[in-house]
């Protein structure tokens, strides 16, 4: 009898044993640091990553997965299965990875295969890889499935501080000056996702008037934040993670929580201190 395959990628941030429950397989993107590849959240842990990160001068290249990688799994389930297959793919404005798989699509079946952008990364691209993954679970027809995703897609809200300058600097995404200068002054950026692109939002000095923006944020754009699951990550600070919980729980009421560390794929852009929230708009 044939079923739905929800496929994801390692950009979701989620834990393996989460994923490993819902029955989803991941494909993945690596990160290359000092000549060496890992298989983010594979072989190397976020934990392991932000100490590697830690020291001058290294900075990490993430890489896209291949065509190749795509084409020898879905060729390998449309031969030996009936099944089809949805990938609920990380966000088209940042890699190239849901091009890829596209491609692949094309060259294997594309009767049997979906994939959809989320525009999304981290728990906000979690948050609907286990929408699917439960829809999927219910029974749910292919049809139903990739409405649920897109209705996710449709109202998923992305906003977060970085911690520091100093990945931006490295990627060349501020100049040395503006890195020096925002640290000197304690400023933290507020950034947001437009149409799967990352936007800077505003600046805040320090990281509790940060947080309290962010918050002051999920009230103004969230619906029915009490219903909902609210996703968090974090990265190189679980305590301040579990904070930011306890203050979004007391503000709003919200009970249900997805908190994980971001990974490398990730942290490779933010880096340390990074807090990001994840929620829906109407």
């Amino acid at each position: 009898m044939s079923k739905i395959r929800i496929y994801a990628d390692n950009a979701c941030d989620l834990d393996k044993e989460l994923i490993d429950s819902l029955g989803v397989k991941l494909f993945y993107l690596t990160v290359t640091i000092k000549d060496v590849i890992y298989h983010d959240r594979l072989d190397l842990s976020p934990g392991e990553f932000y100490k590697i990160i830690a020291e001058p001068g290294v900075m990490p290249t993430t890489s896209q997965v291949s065509i190749g990688d795509f084409q020898q799994e879905f060729q390998k389930v449309i031969d030996e299965t009936e099944d089809e297959i949805i990938y609920v793919a990380f966000s088209s404005g940042i890699s190239g990875t849901y091009q890829a798989a596209c491609l692949a699509r094309d060259q294997v079946d594309a009767s049997r295969i979906t994939v959809i952008d989320t525009k999304s990364a981290s728990v906000g691209y979690g948050l609907t890889v286990i929408r699917a993954a439960r829809a999927a679970a219910q029974g749910m027809s292919k049809v139903q499935i990739i409405a649920e995703i897109e209705d996710n897609i449709k109202k998923m809200q992305h906003v977060f501080i970085v911690g520091s300058f100093e990945m931006l600097k490295r990627g060349g995404r501020v100049s040395s000056t503006t890195a020096a200068l925002g640290n000197l002054l304690n400023i933290k950026l507020l950034l947001h996702f437009v149409d799967g692109k990352i936007v800077p939002l505003e600046k805040a000095h320090g990281i509790k008037k940060a947080k309290r923006r962010l918050l002051d944020l999920m009230e103004e754009r969230g619906y029915d934040l009490p219903a909902q699951t609210i996703g968090i990550c974090y990265s190189a600070d679980l305590k301040g993670a579990l904070e930011l919980k306890e203050q979004i729980a007391q503000r709003f009421g919200c009970e249900k929580f997805v908190i994980s560390e971001i990974g490398a794929v990730i942290g490779s852009h933010v880096g340390a201190g990074t807090y990001s929230v994840f929620f829906l708009t109407s």
